[in-house]
């Protein structure tokens, strides 16, 4: 018997907003999201959000991650590690949600969705902005400093950059750059 990991997105927020516009991104591309993984912080383990992973009808599974604004290795984070070391989960890339919280270090991104929804190559802030920097700052980013994985794409705070990306228009900002992490899979 052929076993097939489940292809999976992580995105690091999971806030009312970030859930709504998931939610939304992920029916635009076809995909499935655990609905069940929102929440600030995250209110399951990794061994929980990858046994609803298993059940997903079909891929790819978008999966909600938040630290709920703590600088350190929080719940958001312990369930990146426990999903990156999975062998059943093959992580396709991560959305890394840019916030304002102080005392991070950053992930360096390979590239972003800025708020307009086009794709520019450094990092952008909160607000979907380019910064002058290819390391984007978000509470629950500092645990991609550790693995390999095949694309980081930044953006700004999902669902918000002031109304730009909200889910009553169909999450624009989001949704490019799910399809960017798709292309790339291809």
């Amino acid at each position: 018997m052929i076993f097939l990991k489940r292809k999976v997105i992580l995105v690091t927020d999971g806030d009312a907003n970030a859930r709504r516009a998931v939610e939304m991104a992920a029916t635009r591309i076809g995909g499935r999201c655990i609905s069940r993984s929102a929440g600030n912080p995250t209110p399951l383990s990794g061994e929980e959000i990858i046994e609803l992973v298993k059940t997903a009808k079909y891929d790819p599974v978008i999966v909600m991650v938040d630290d709920k604004g703590n600088p350190s290795q929080g719940q958001g984070e312990q369930v990146i590690e426990e999903i990156l070391k999975s062998d059943e989960i093959e992580v396709l890339g991560v959305i890394a949600v840019a916030s304002n919280t102080e005392g991070v270090n950053g992930v360096a991104v390979d590239f972003s969705i800025n708020s307009d929804g086009e794709r520019v190559e450094g990092a952008v802030n909160k607000c979907g902005r380019e910064t002058n920097s290819k390391v984007l700052y978000g509470d629950t980013v500092d645990i991609l400093n550790k693995y390999k994985v095949p694309v980081i794409v930044g953006i700004g705070d999902i669902g918000k950059m002031n109304g730009k990306d909200d889910s009553k228009i169909g999450a624009p900002v989001l949704t490019r750059a799910i399809e960017e992490i798709l292309k790339i899979a291809e």
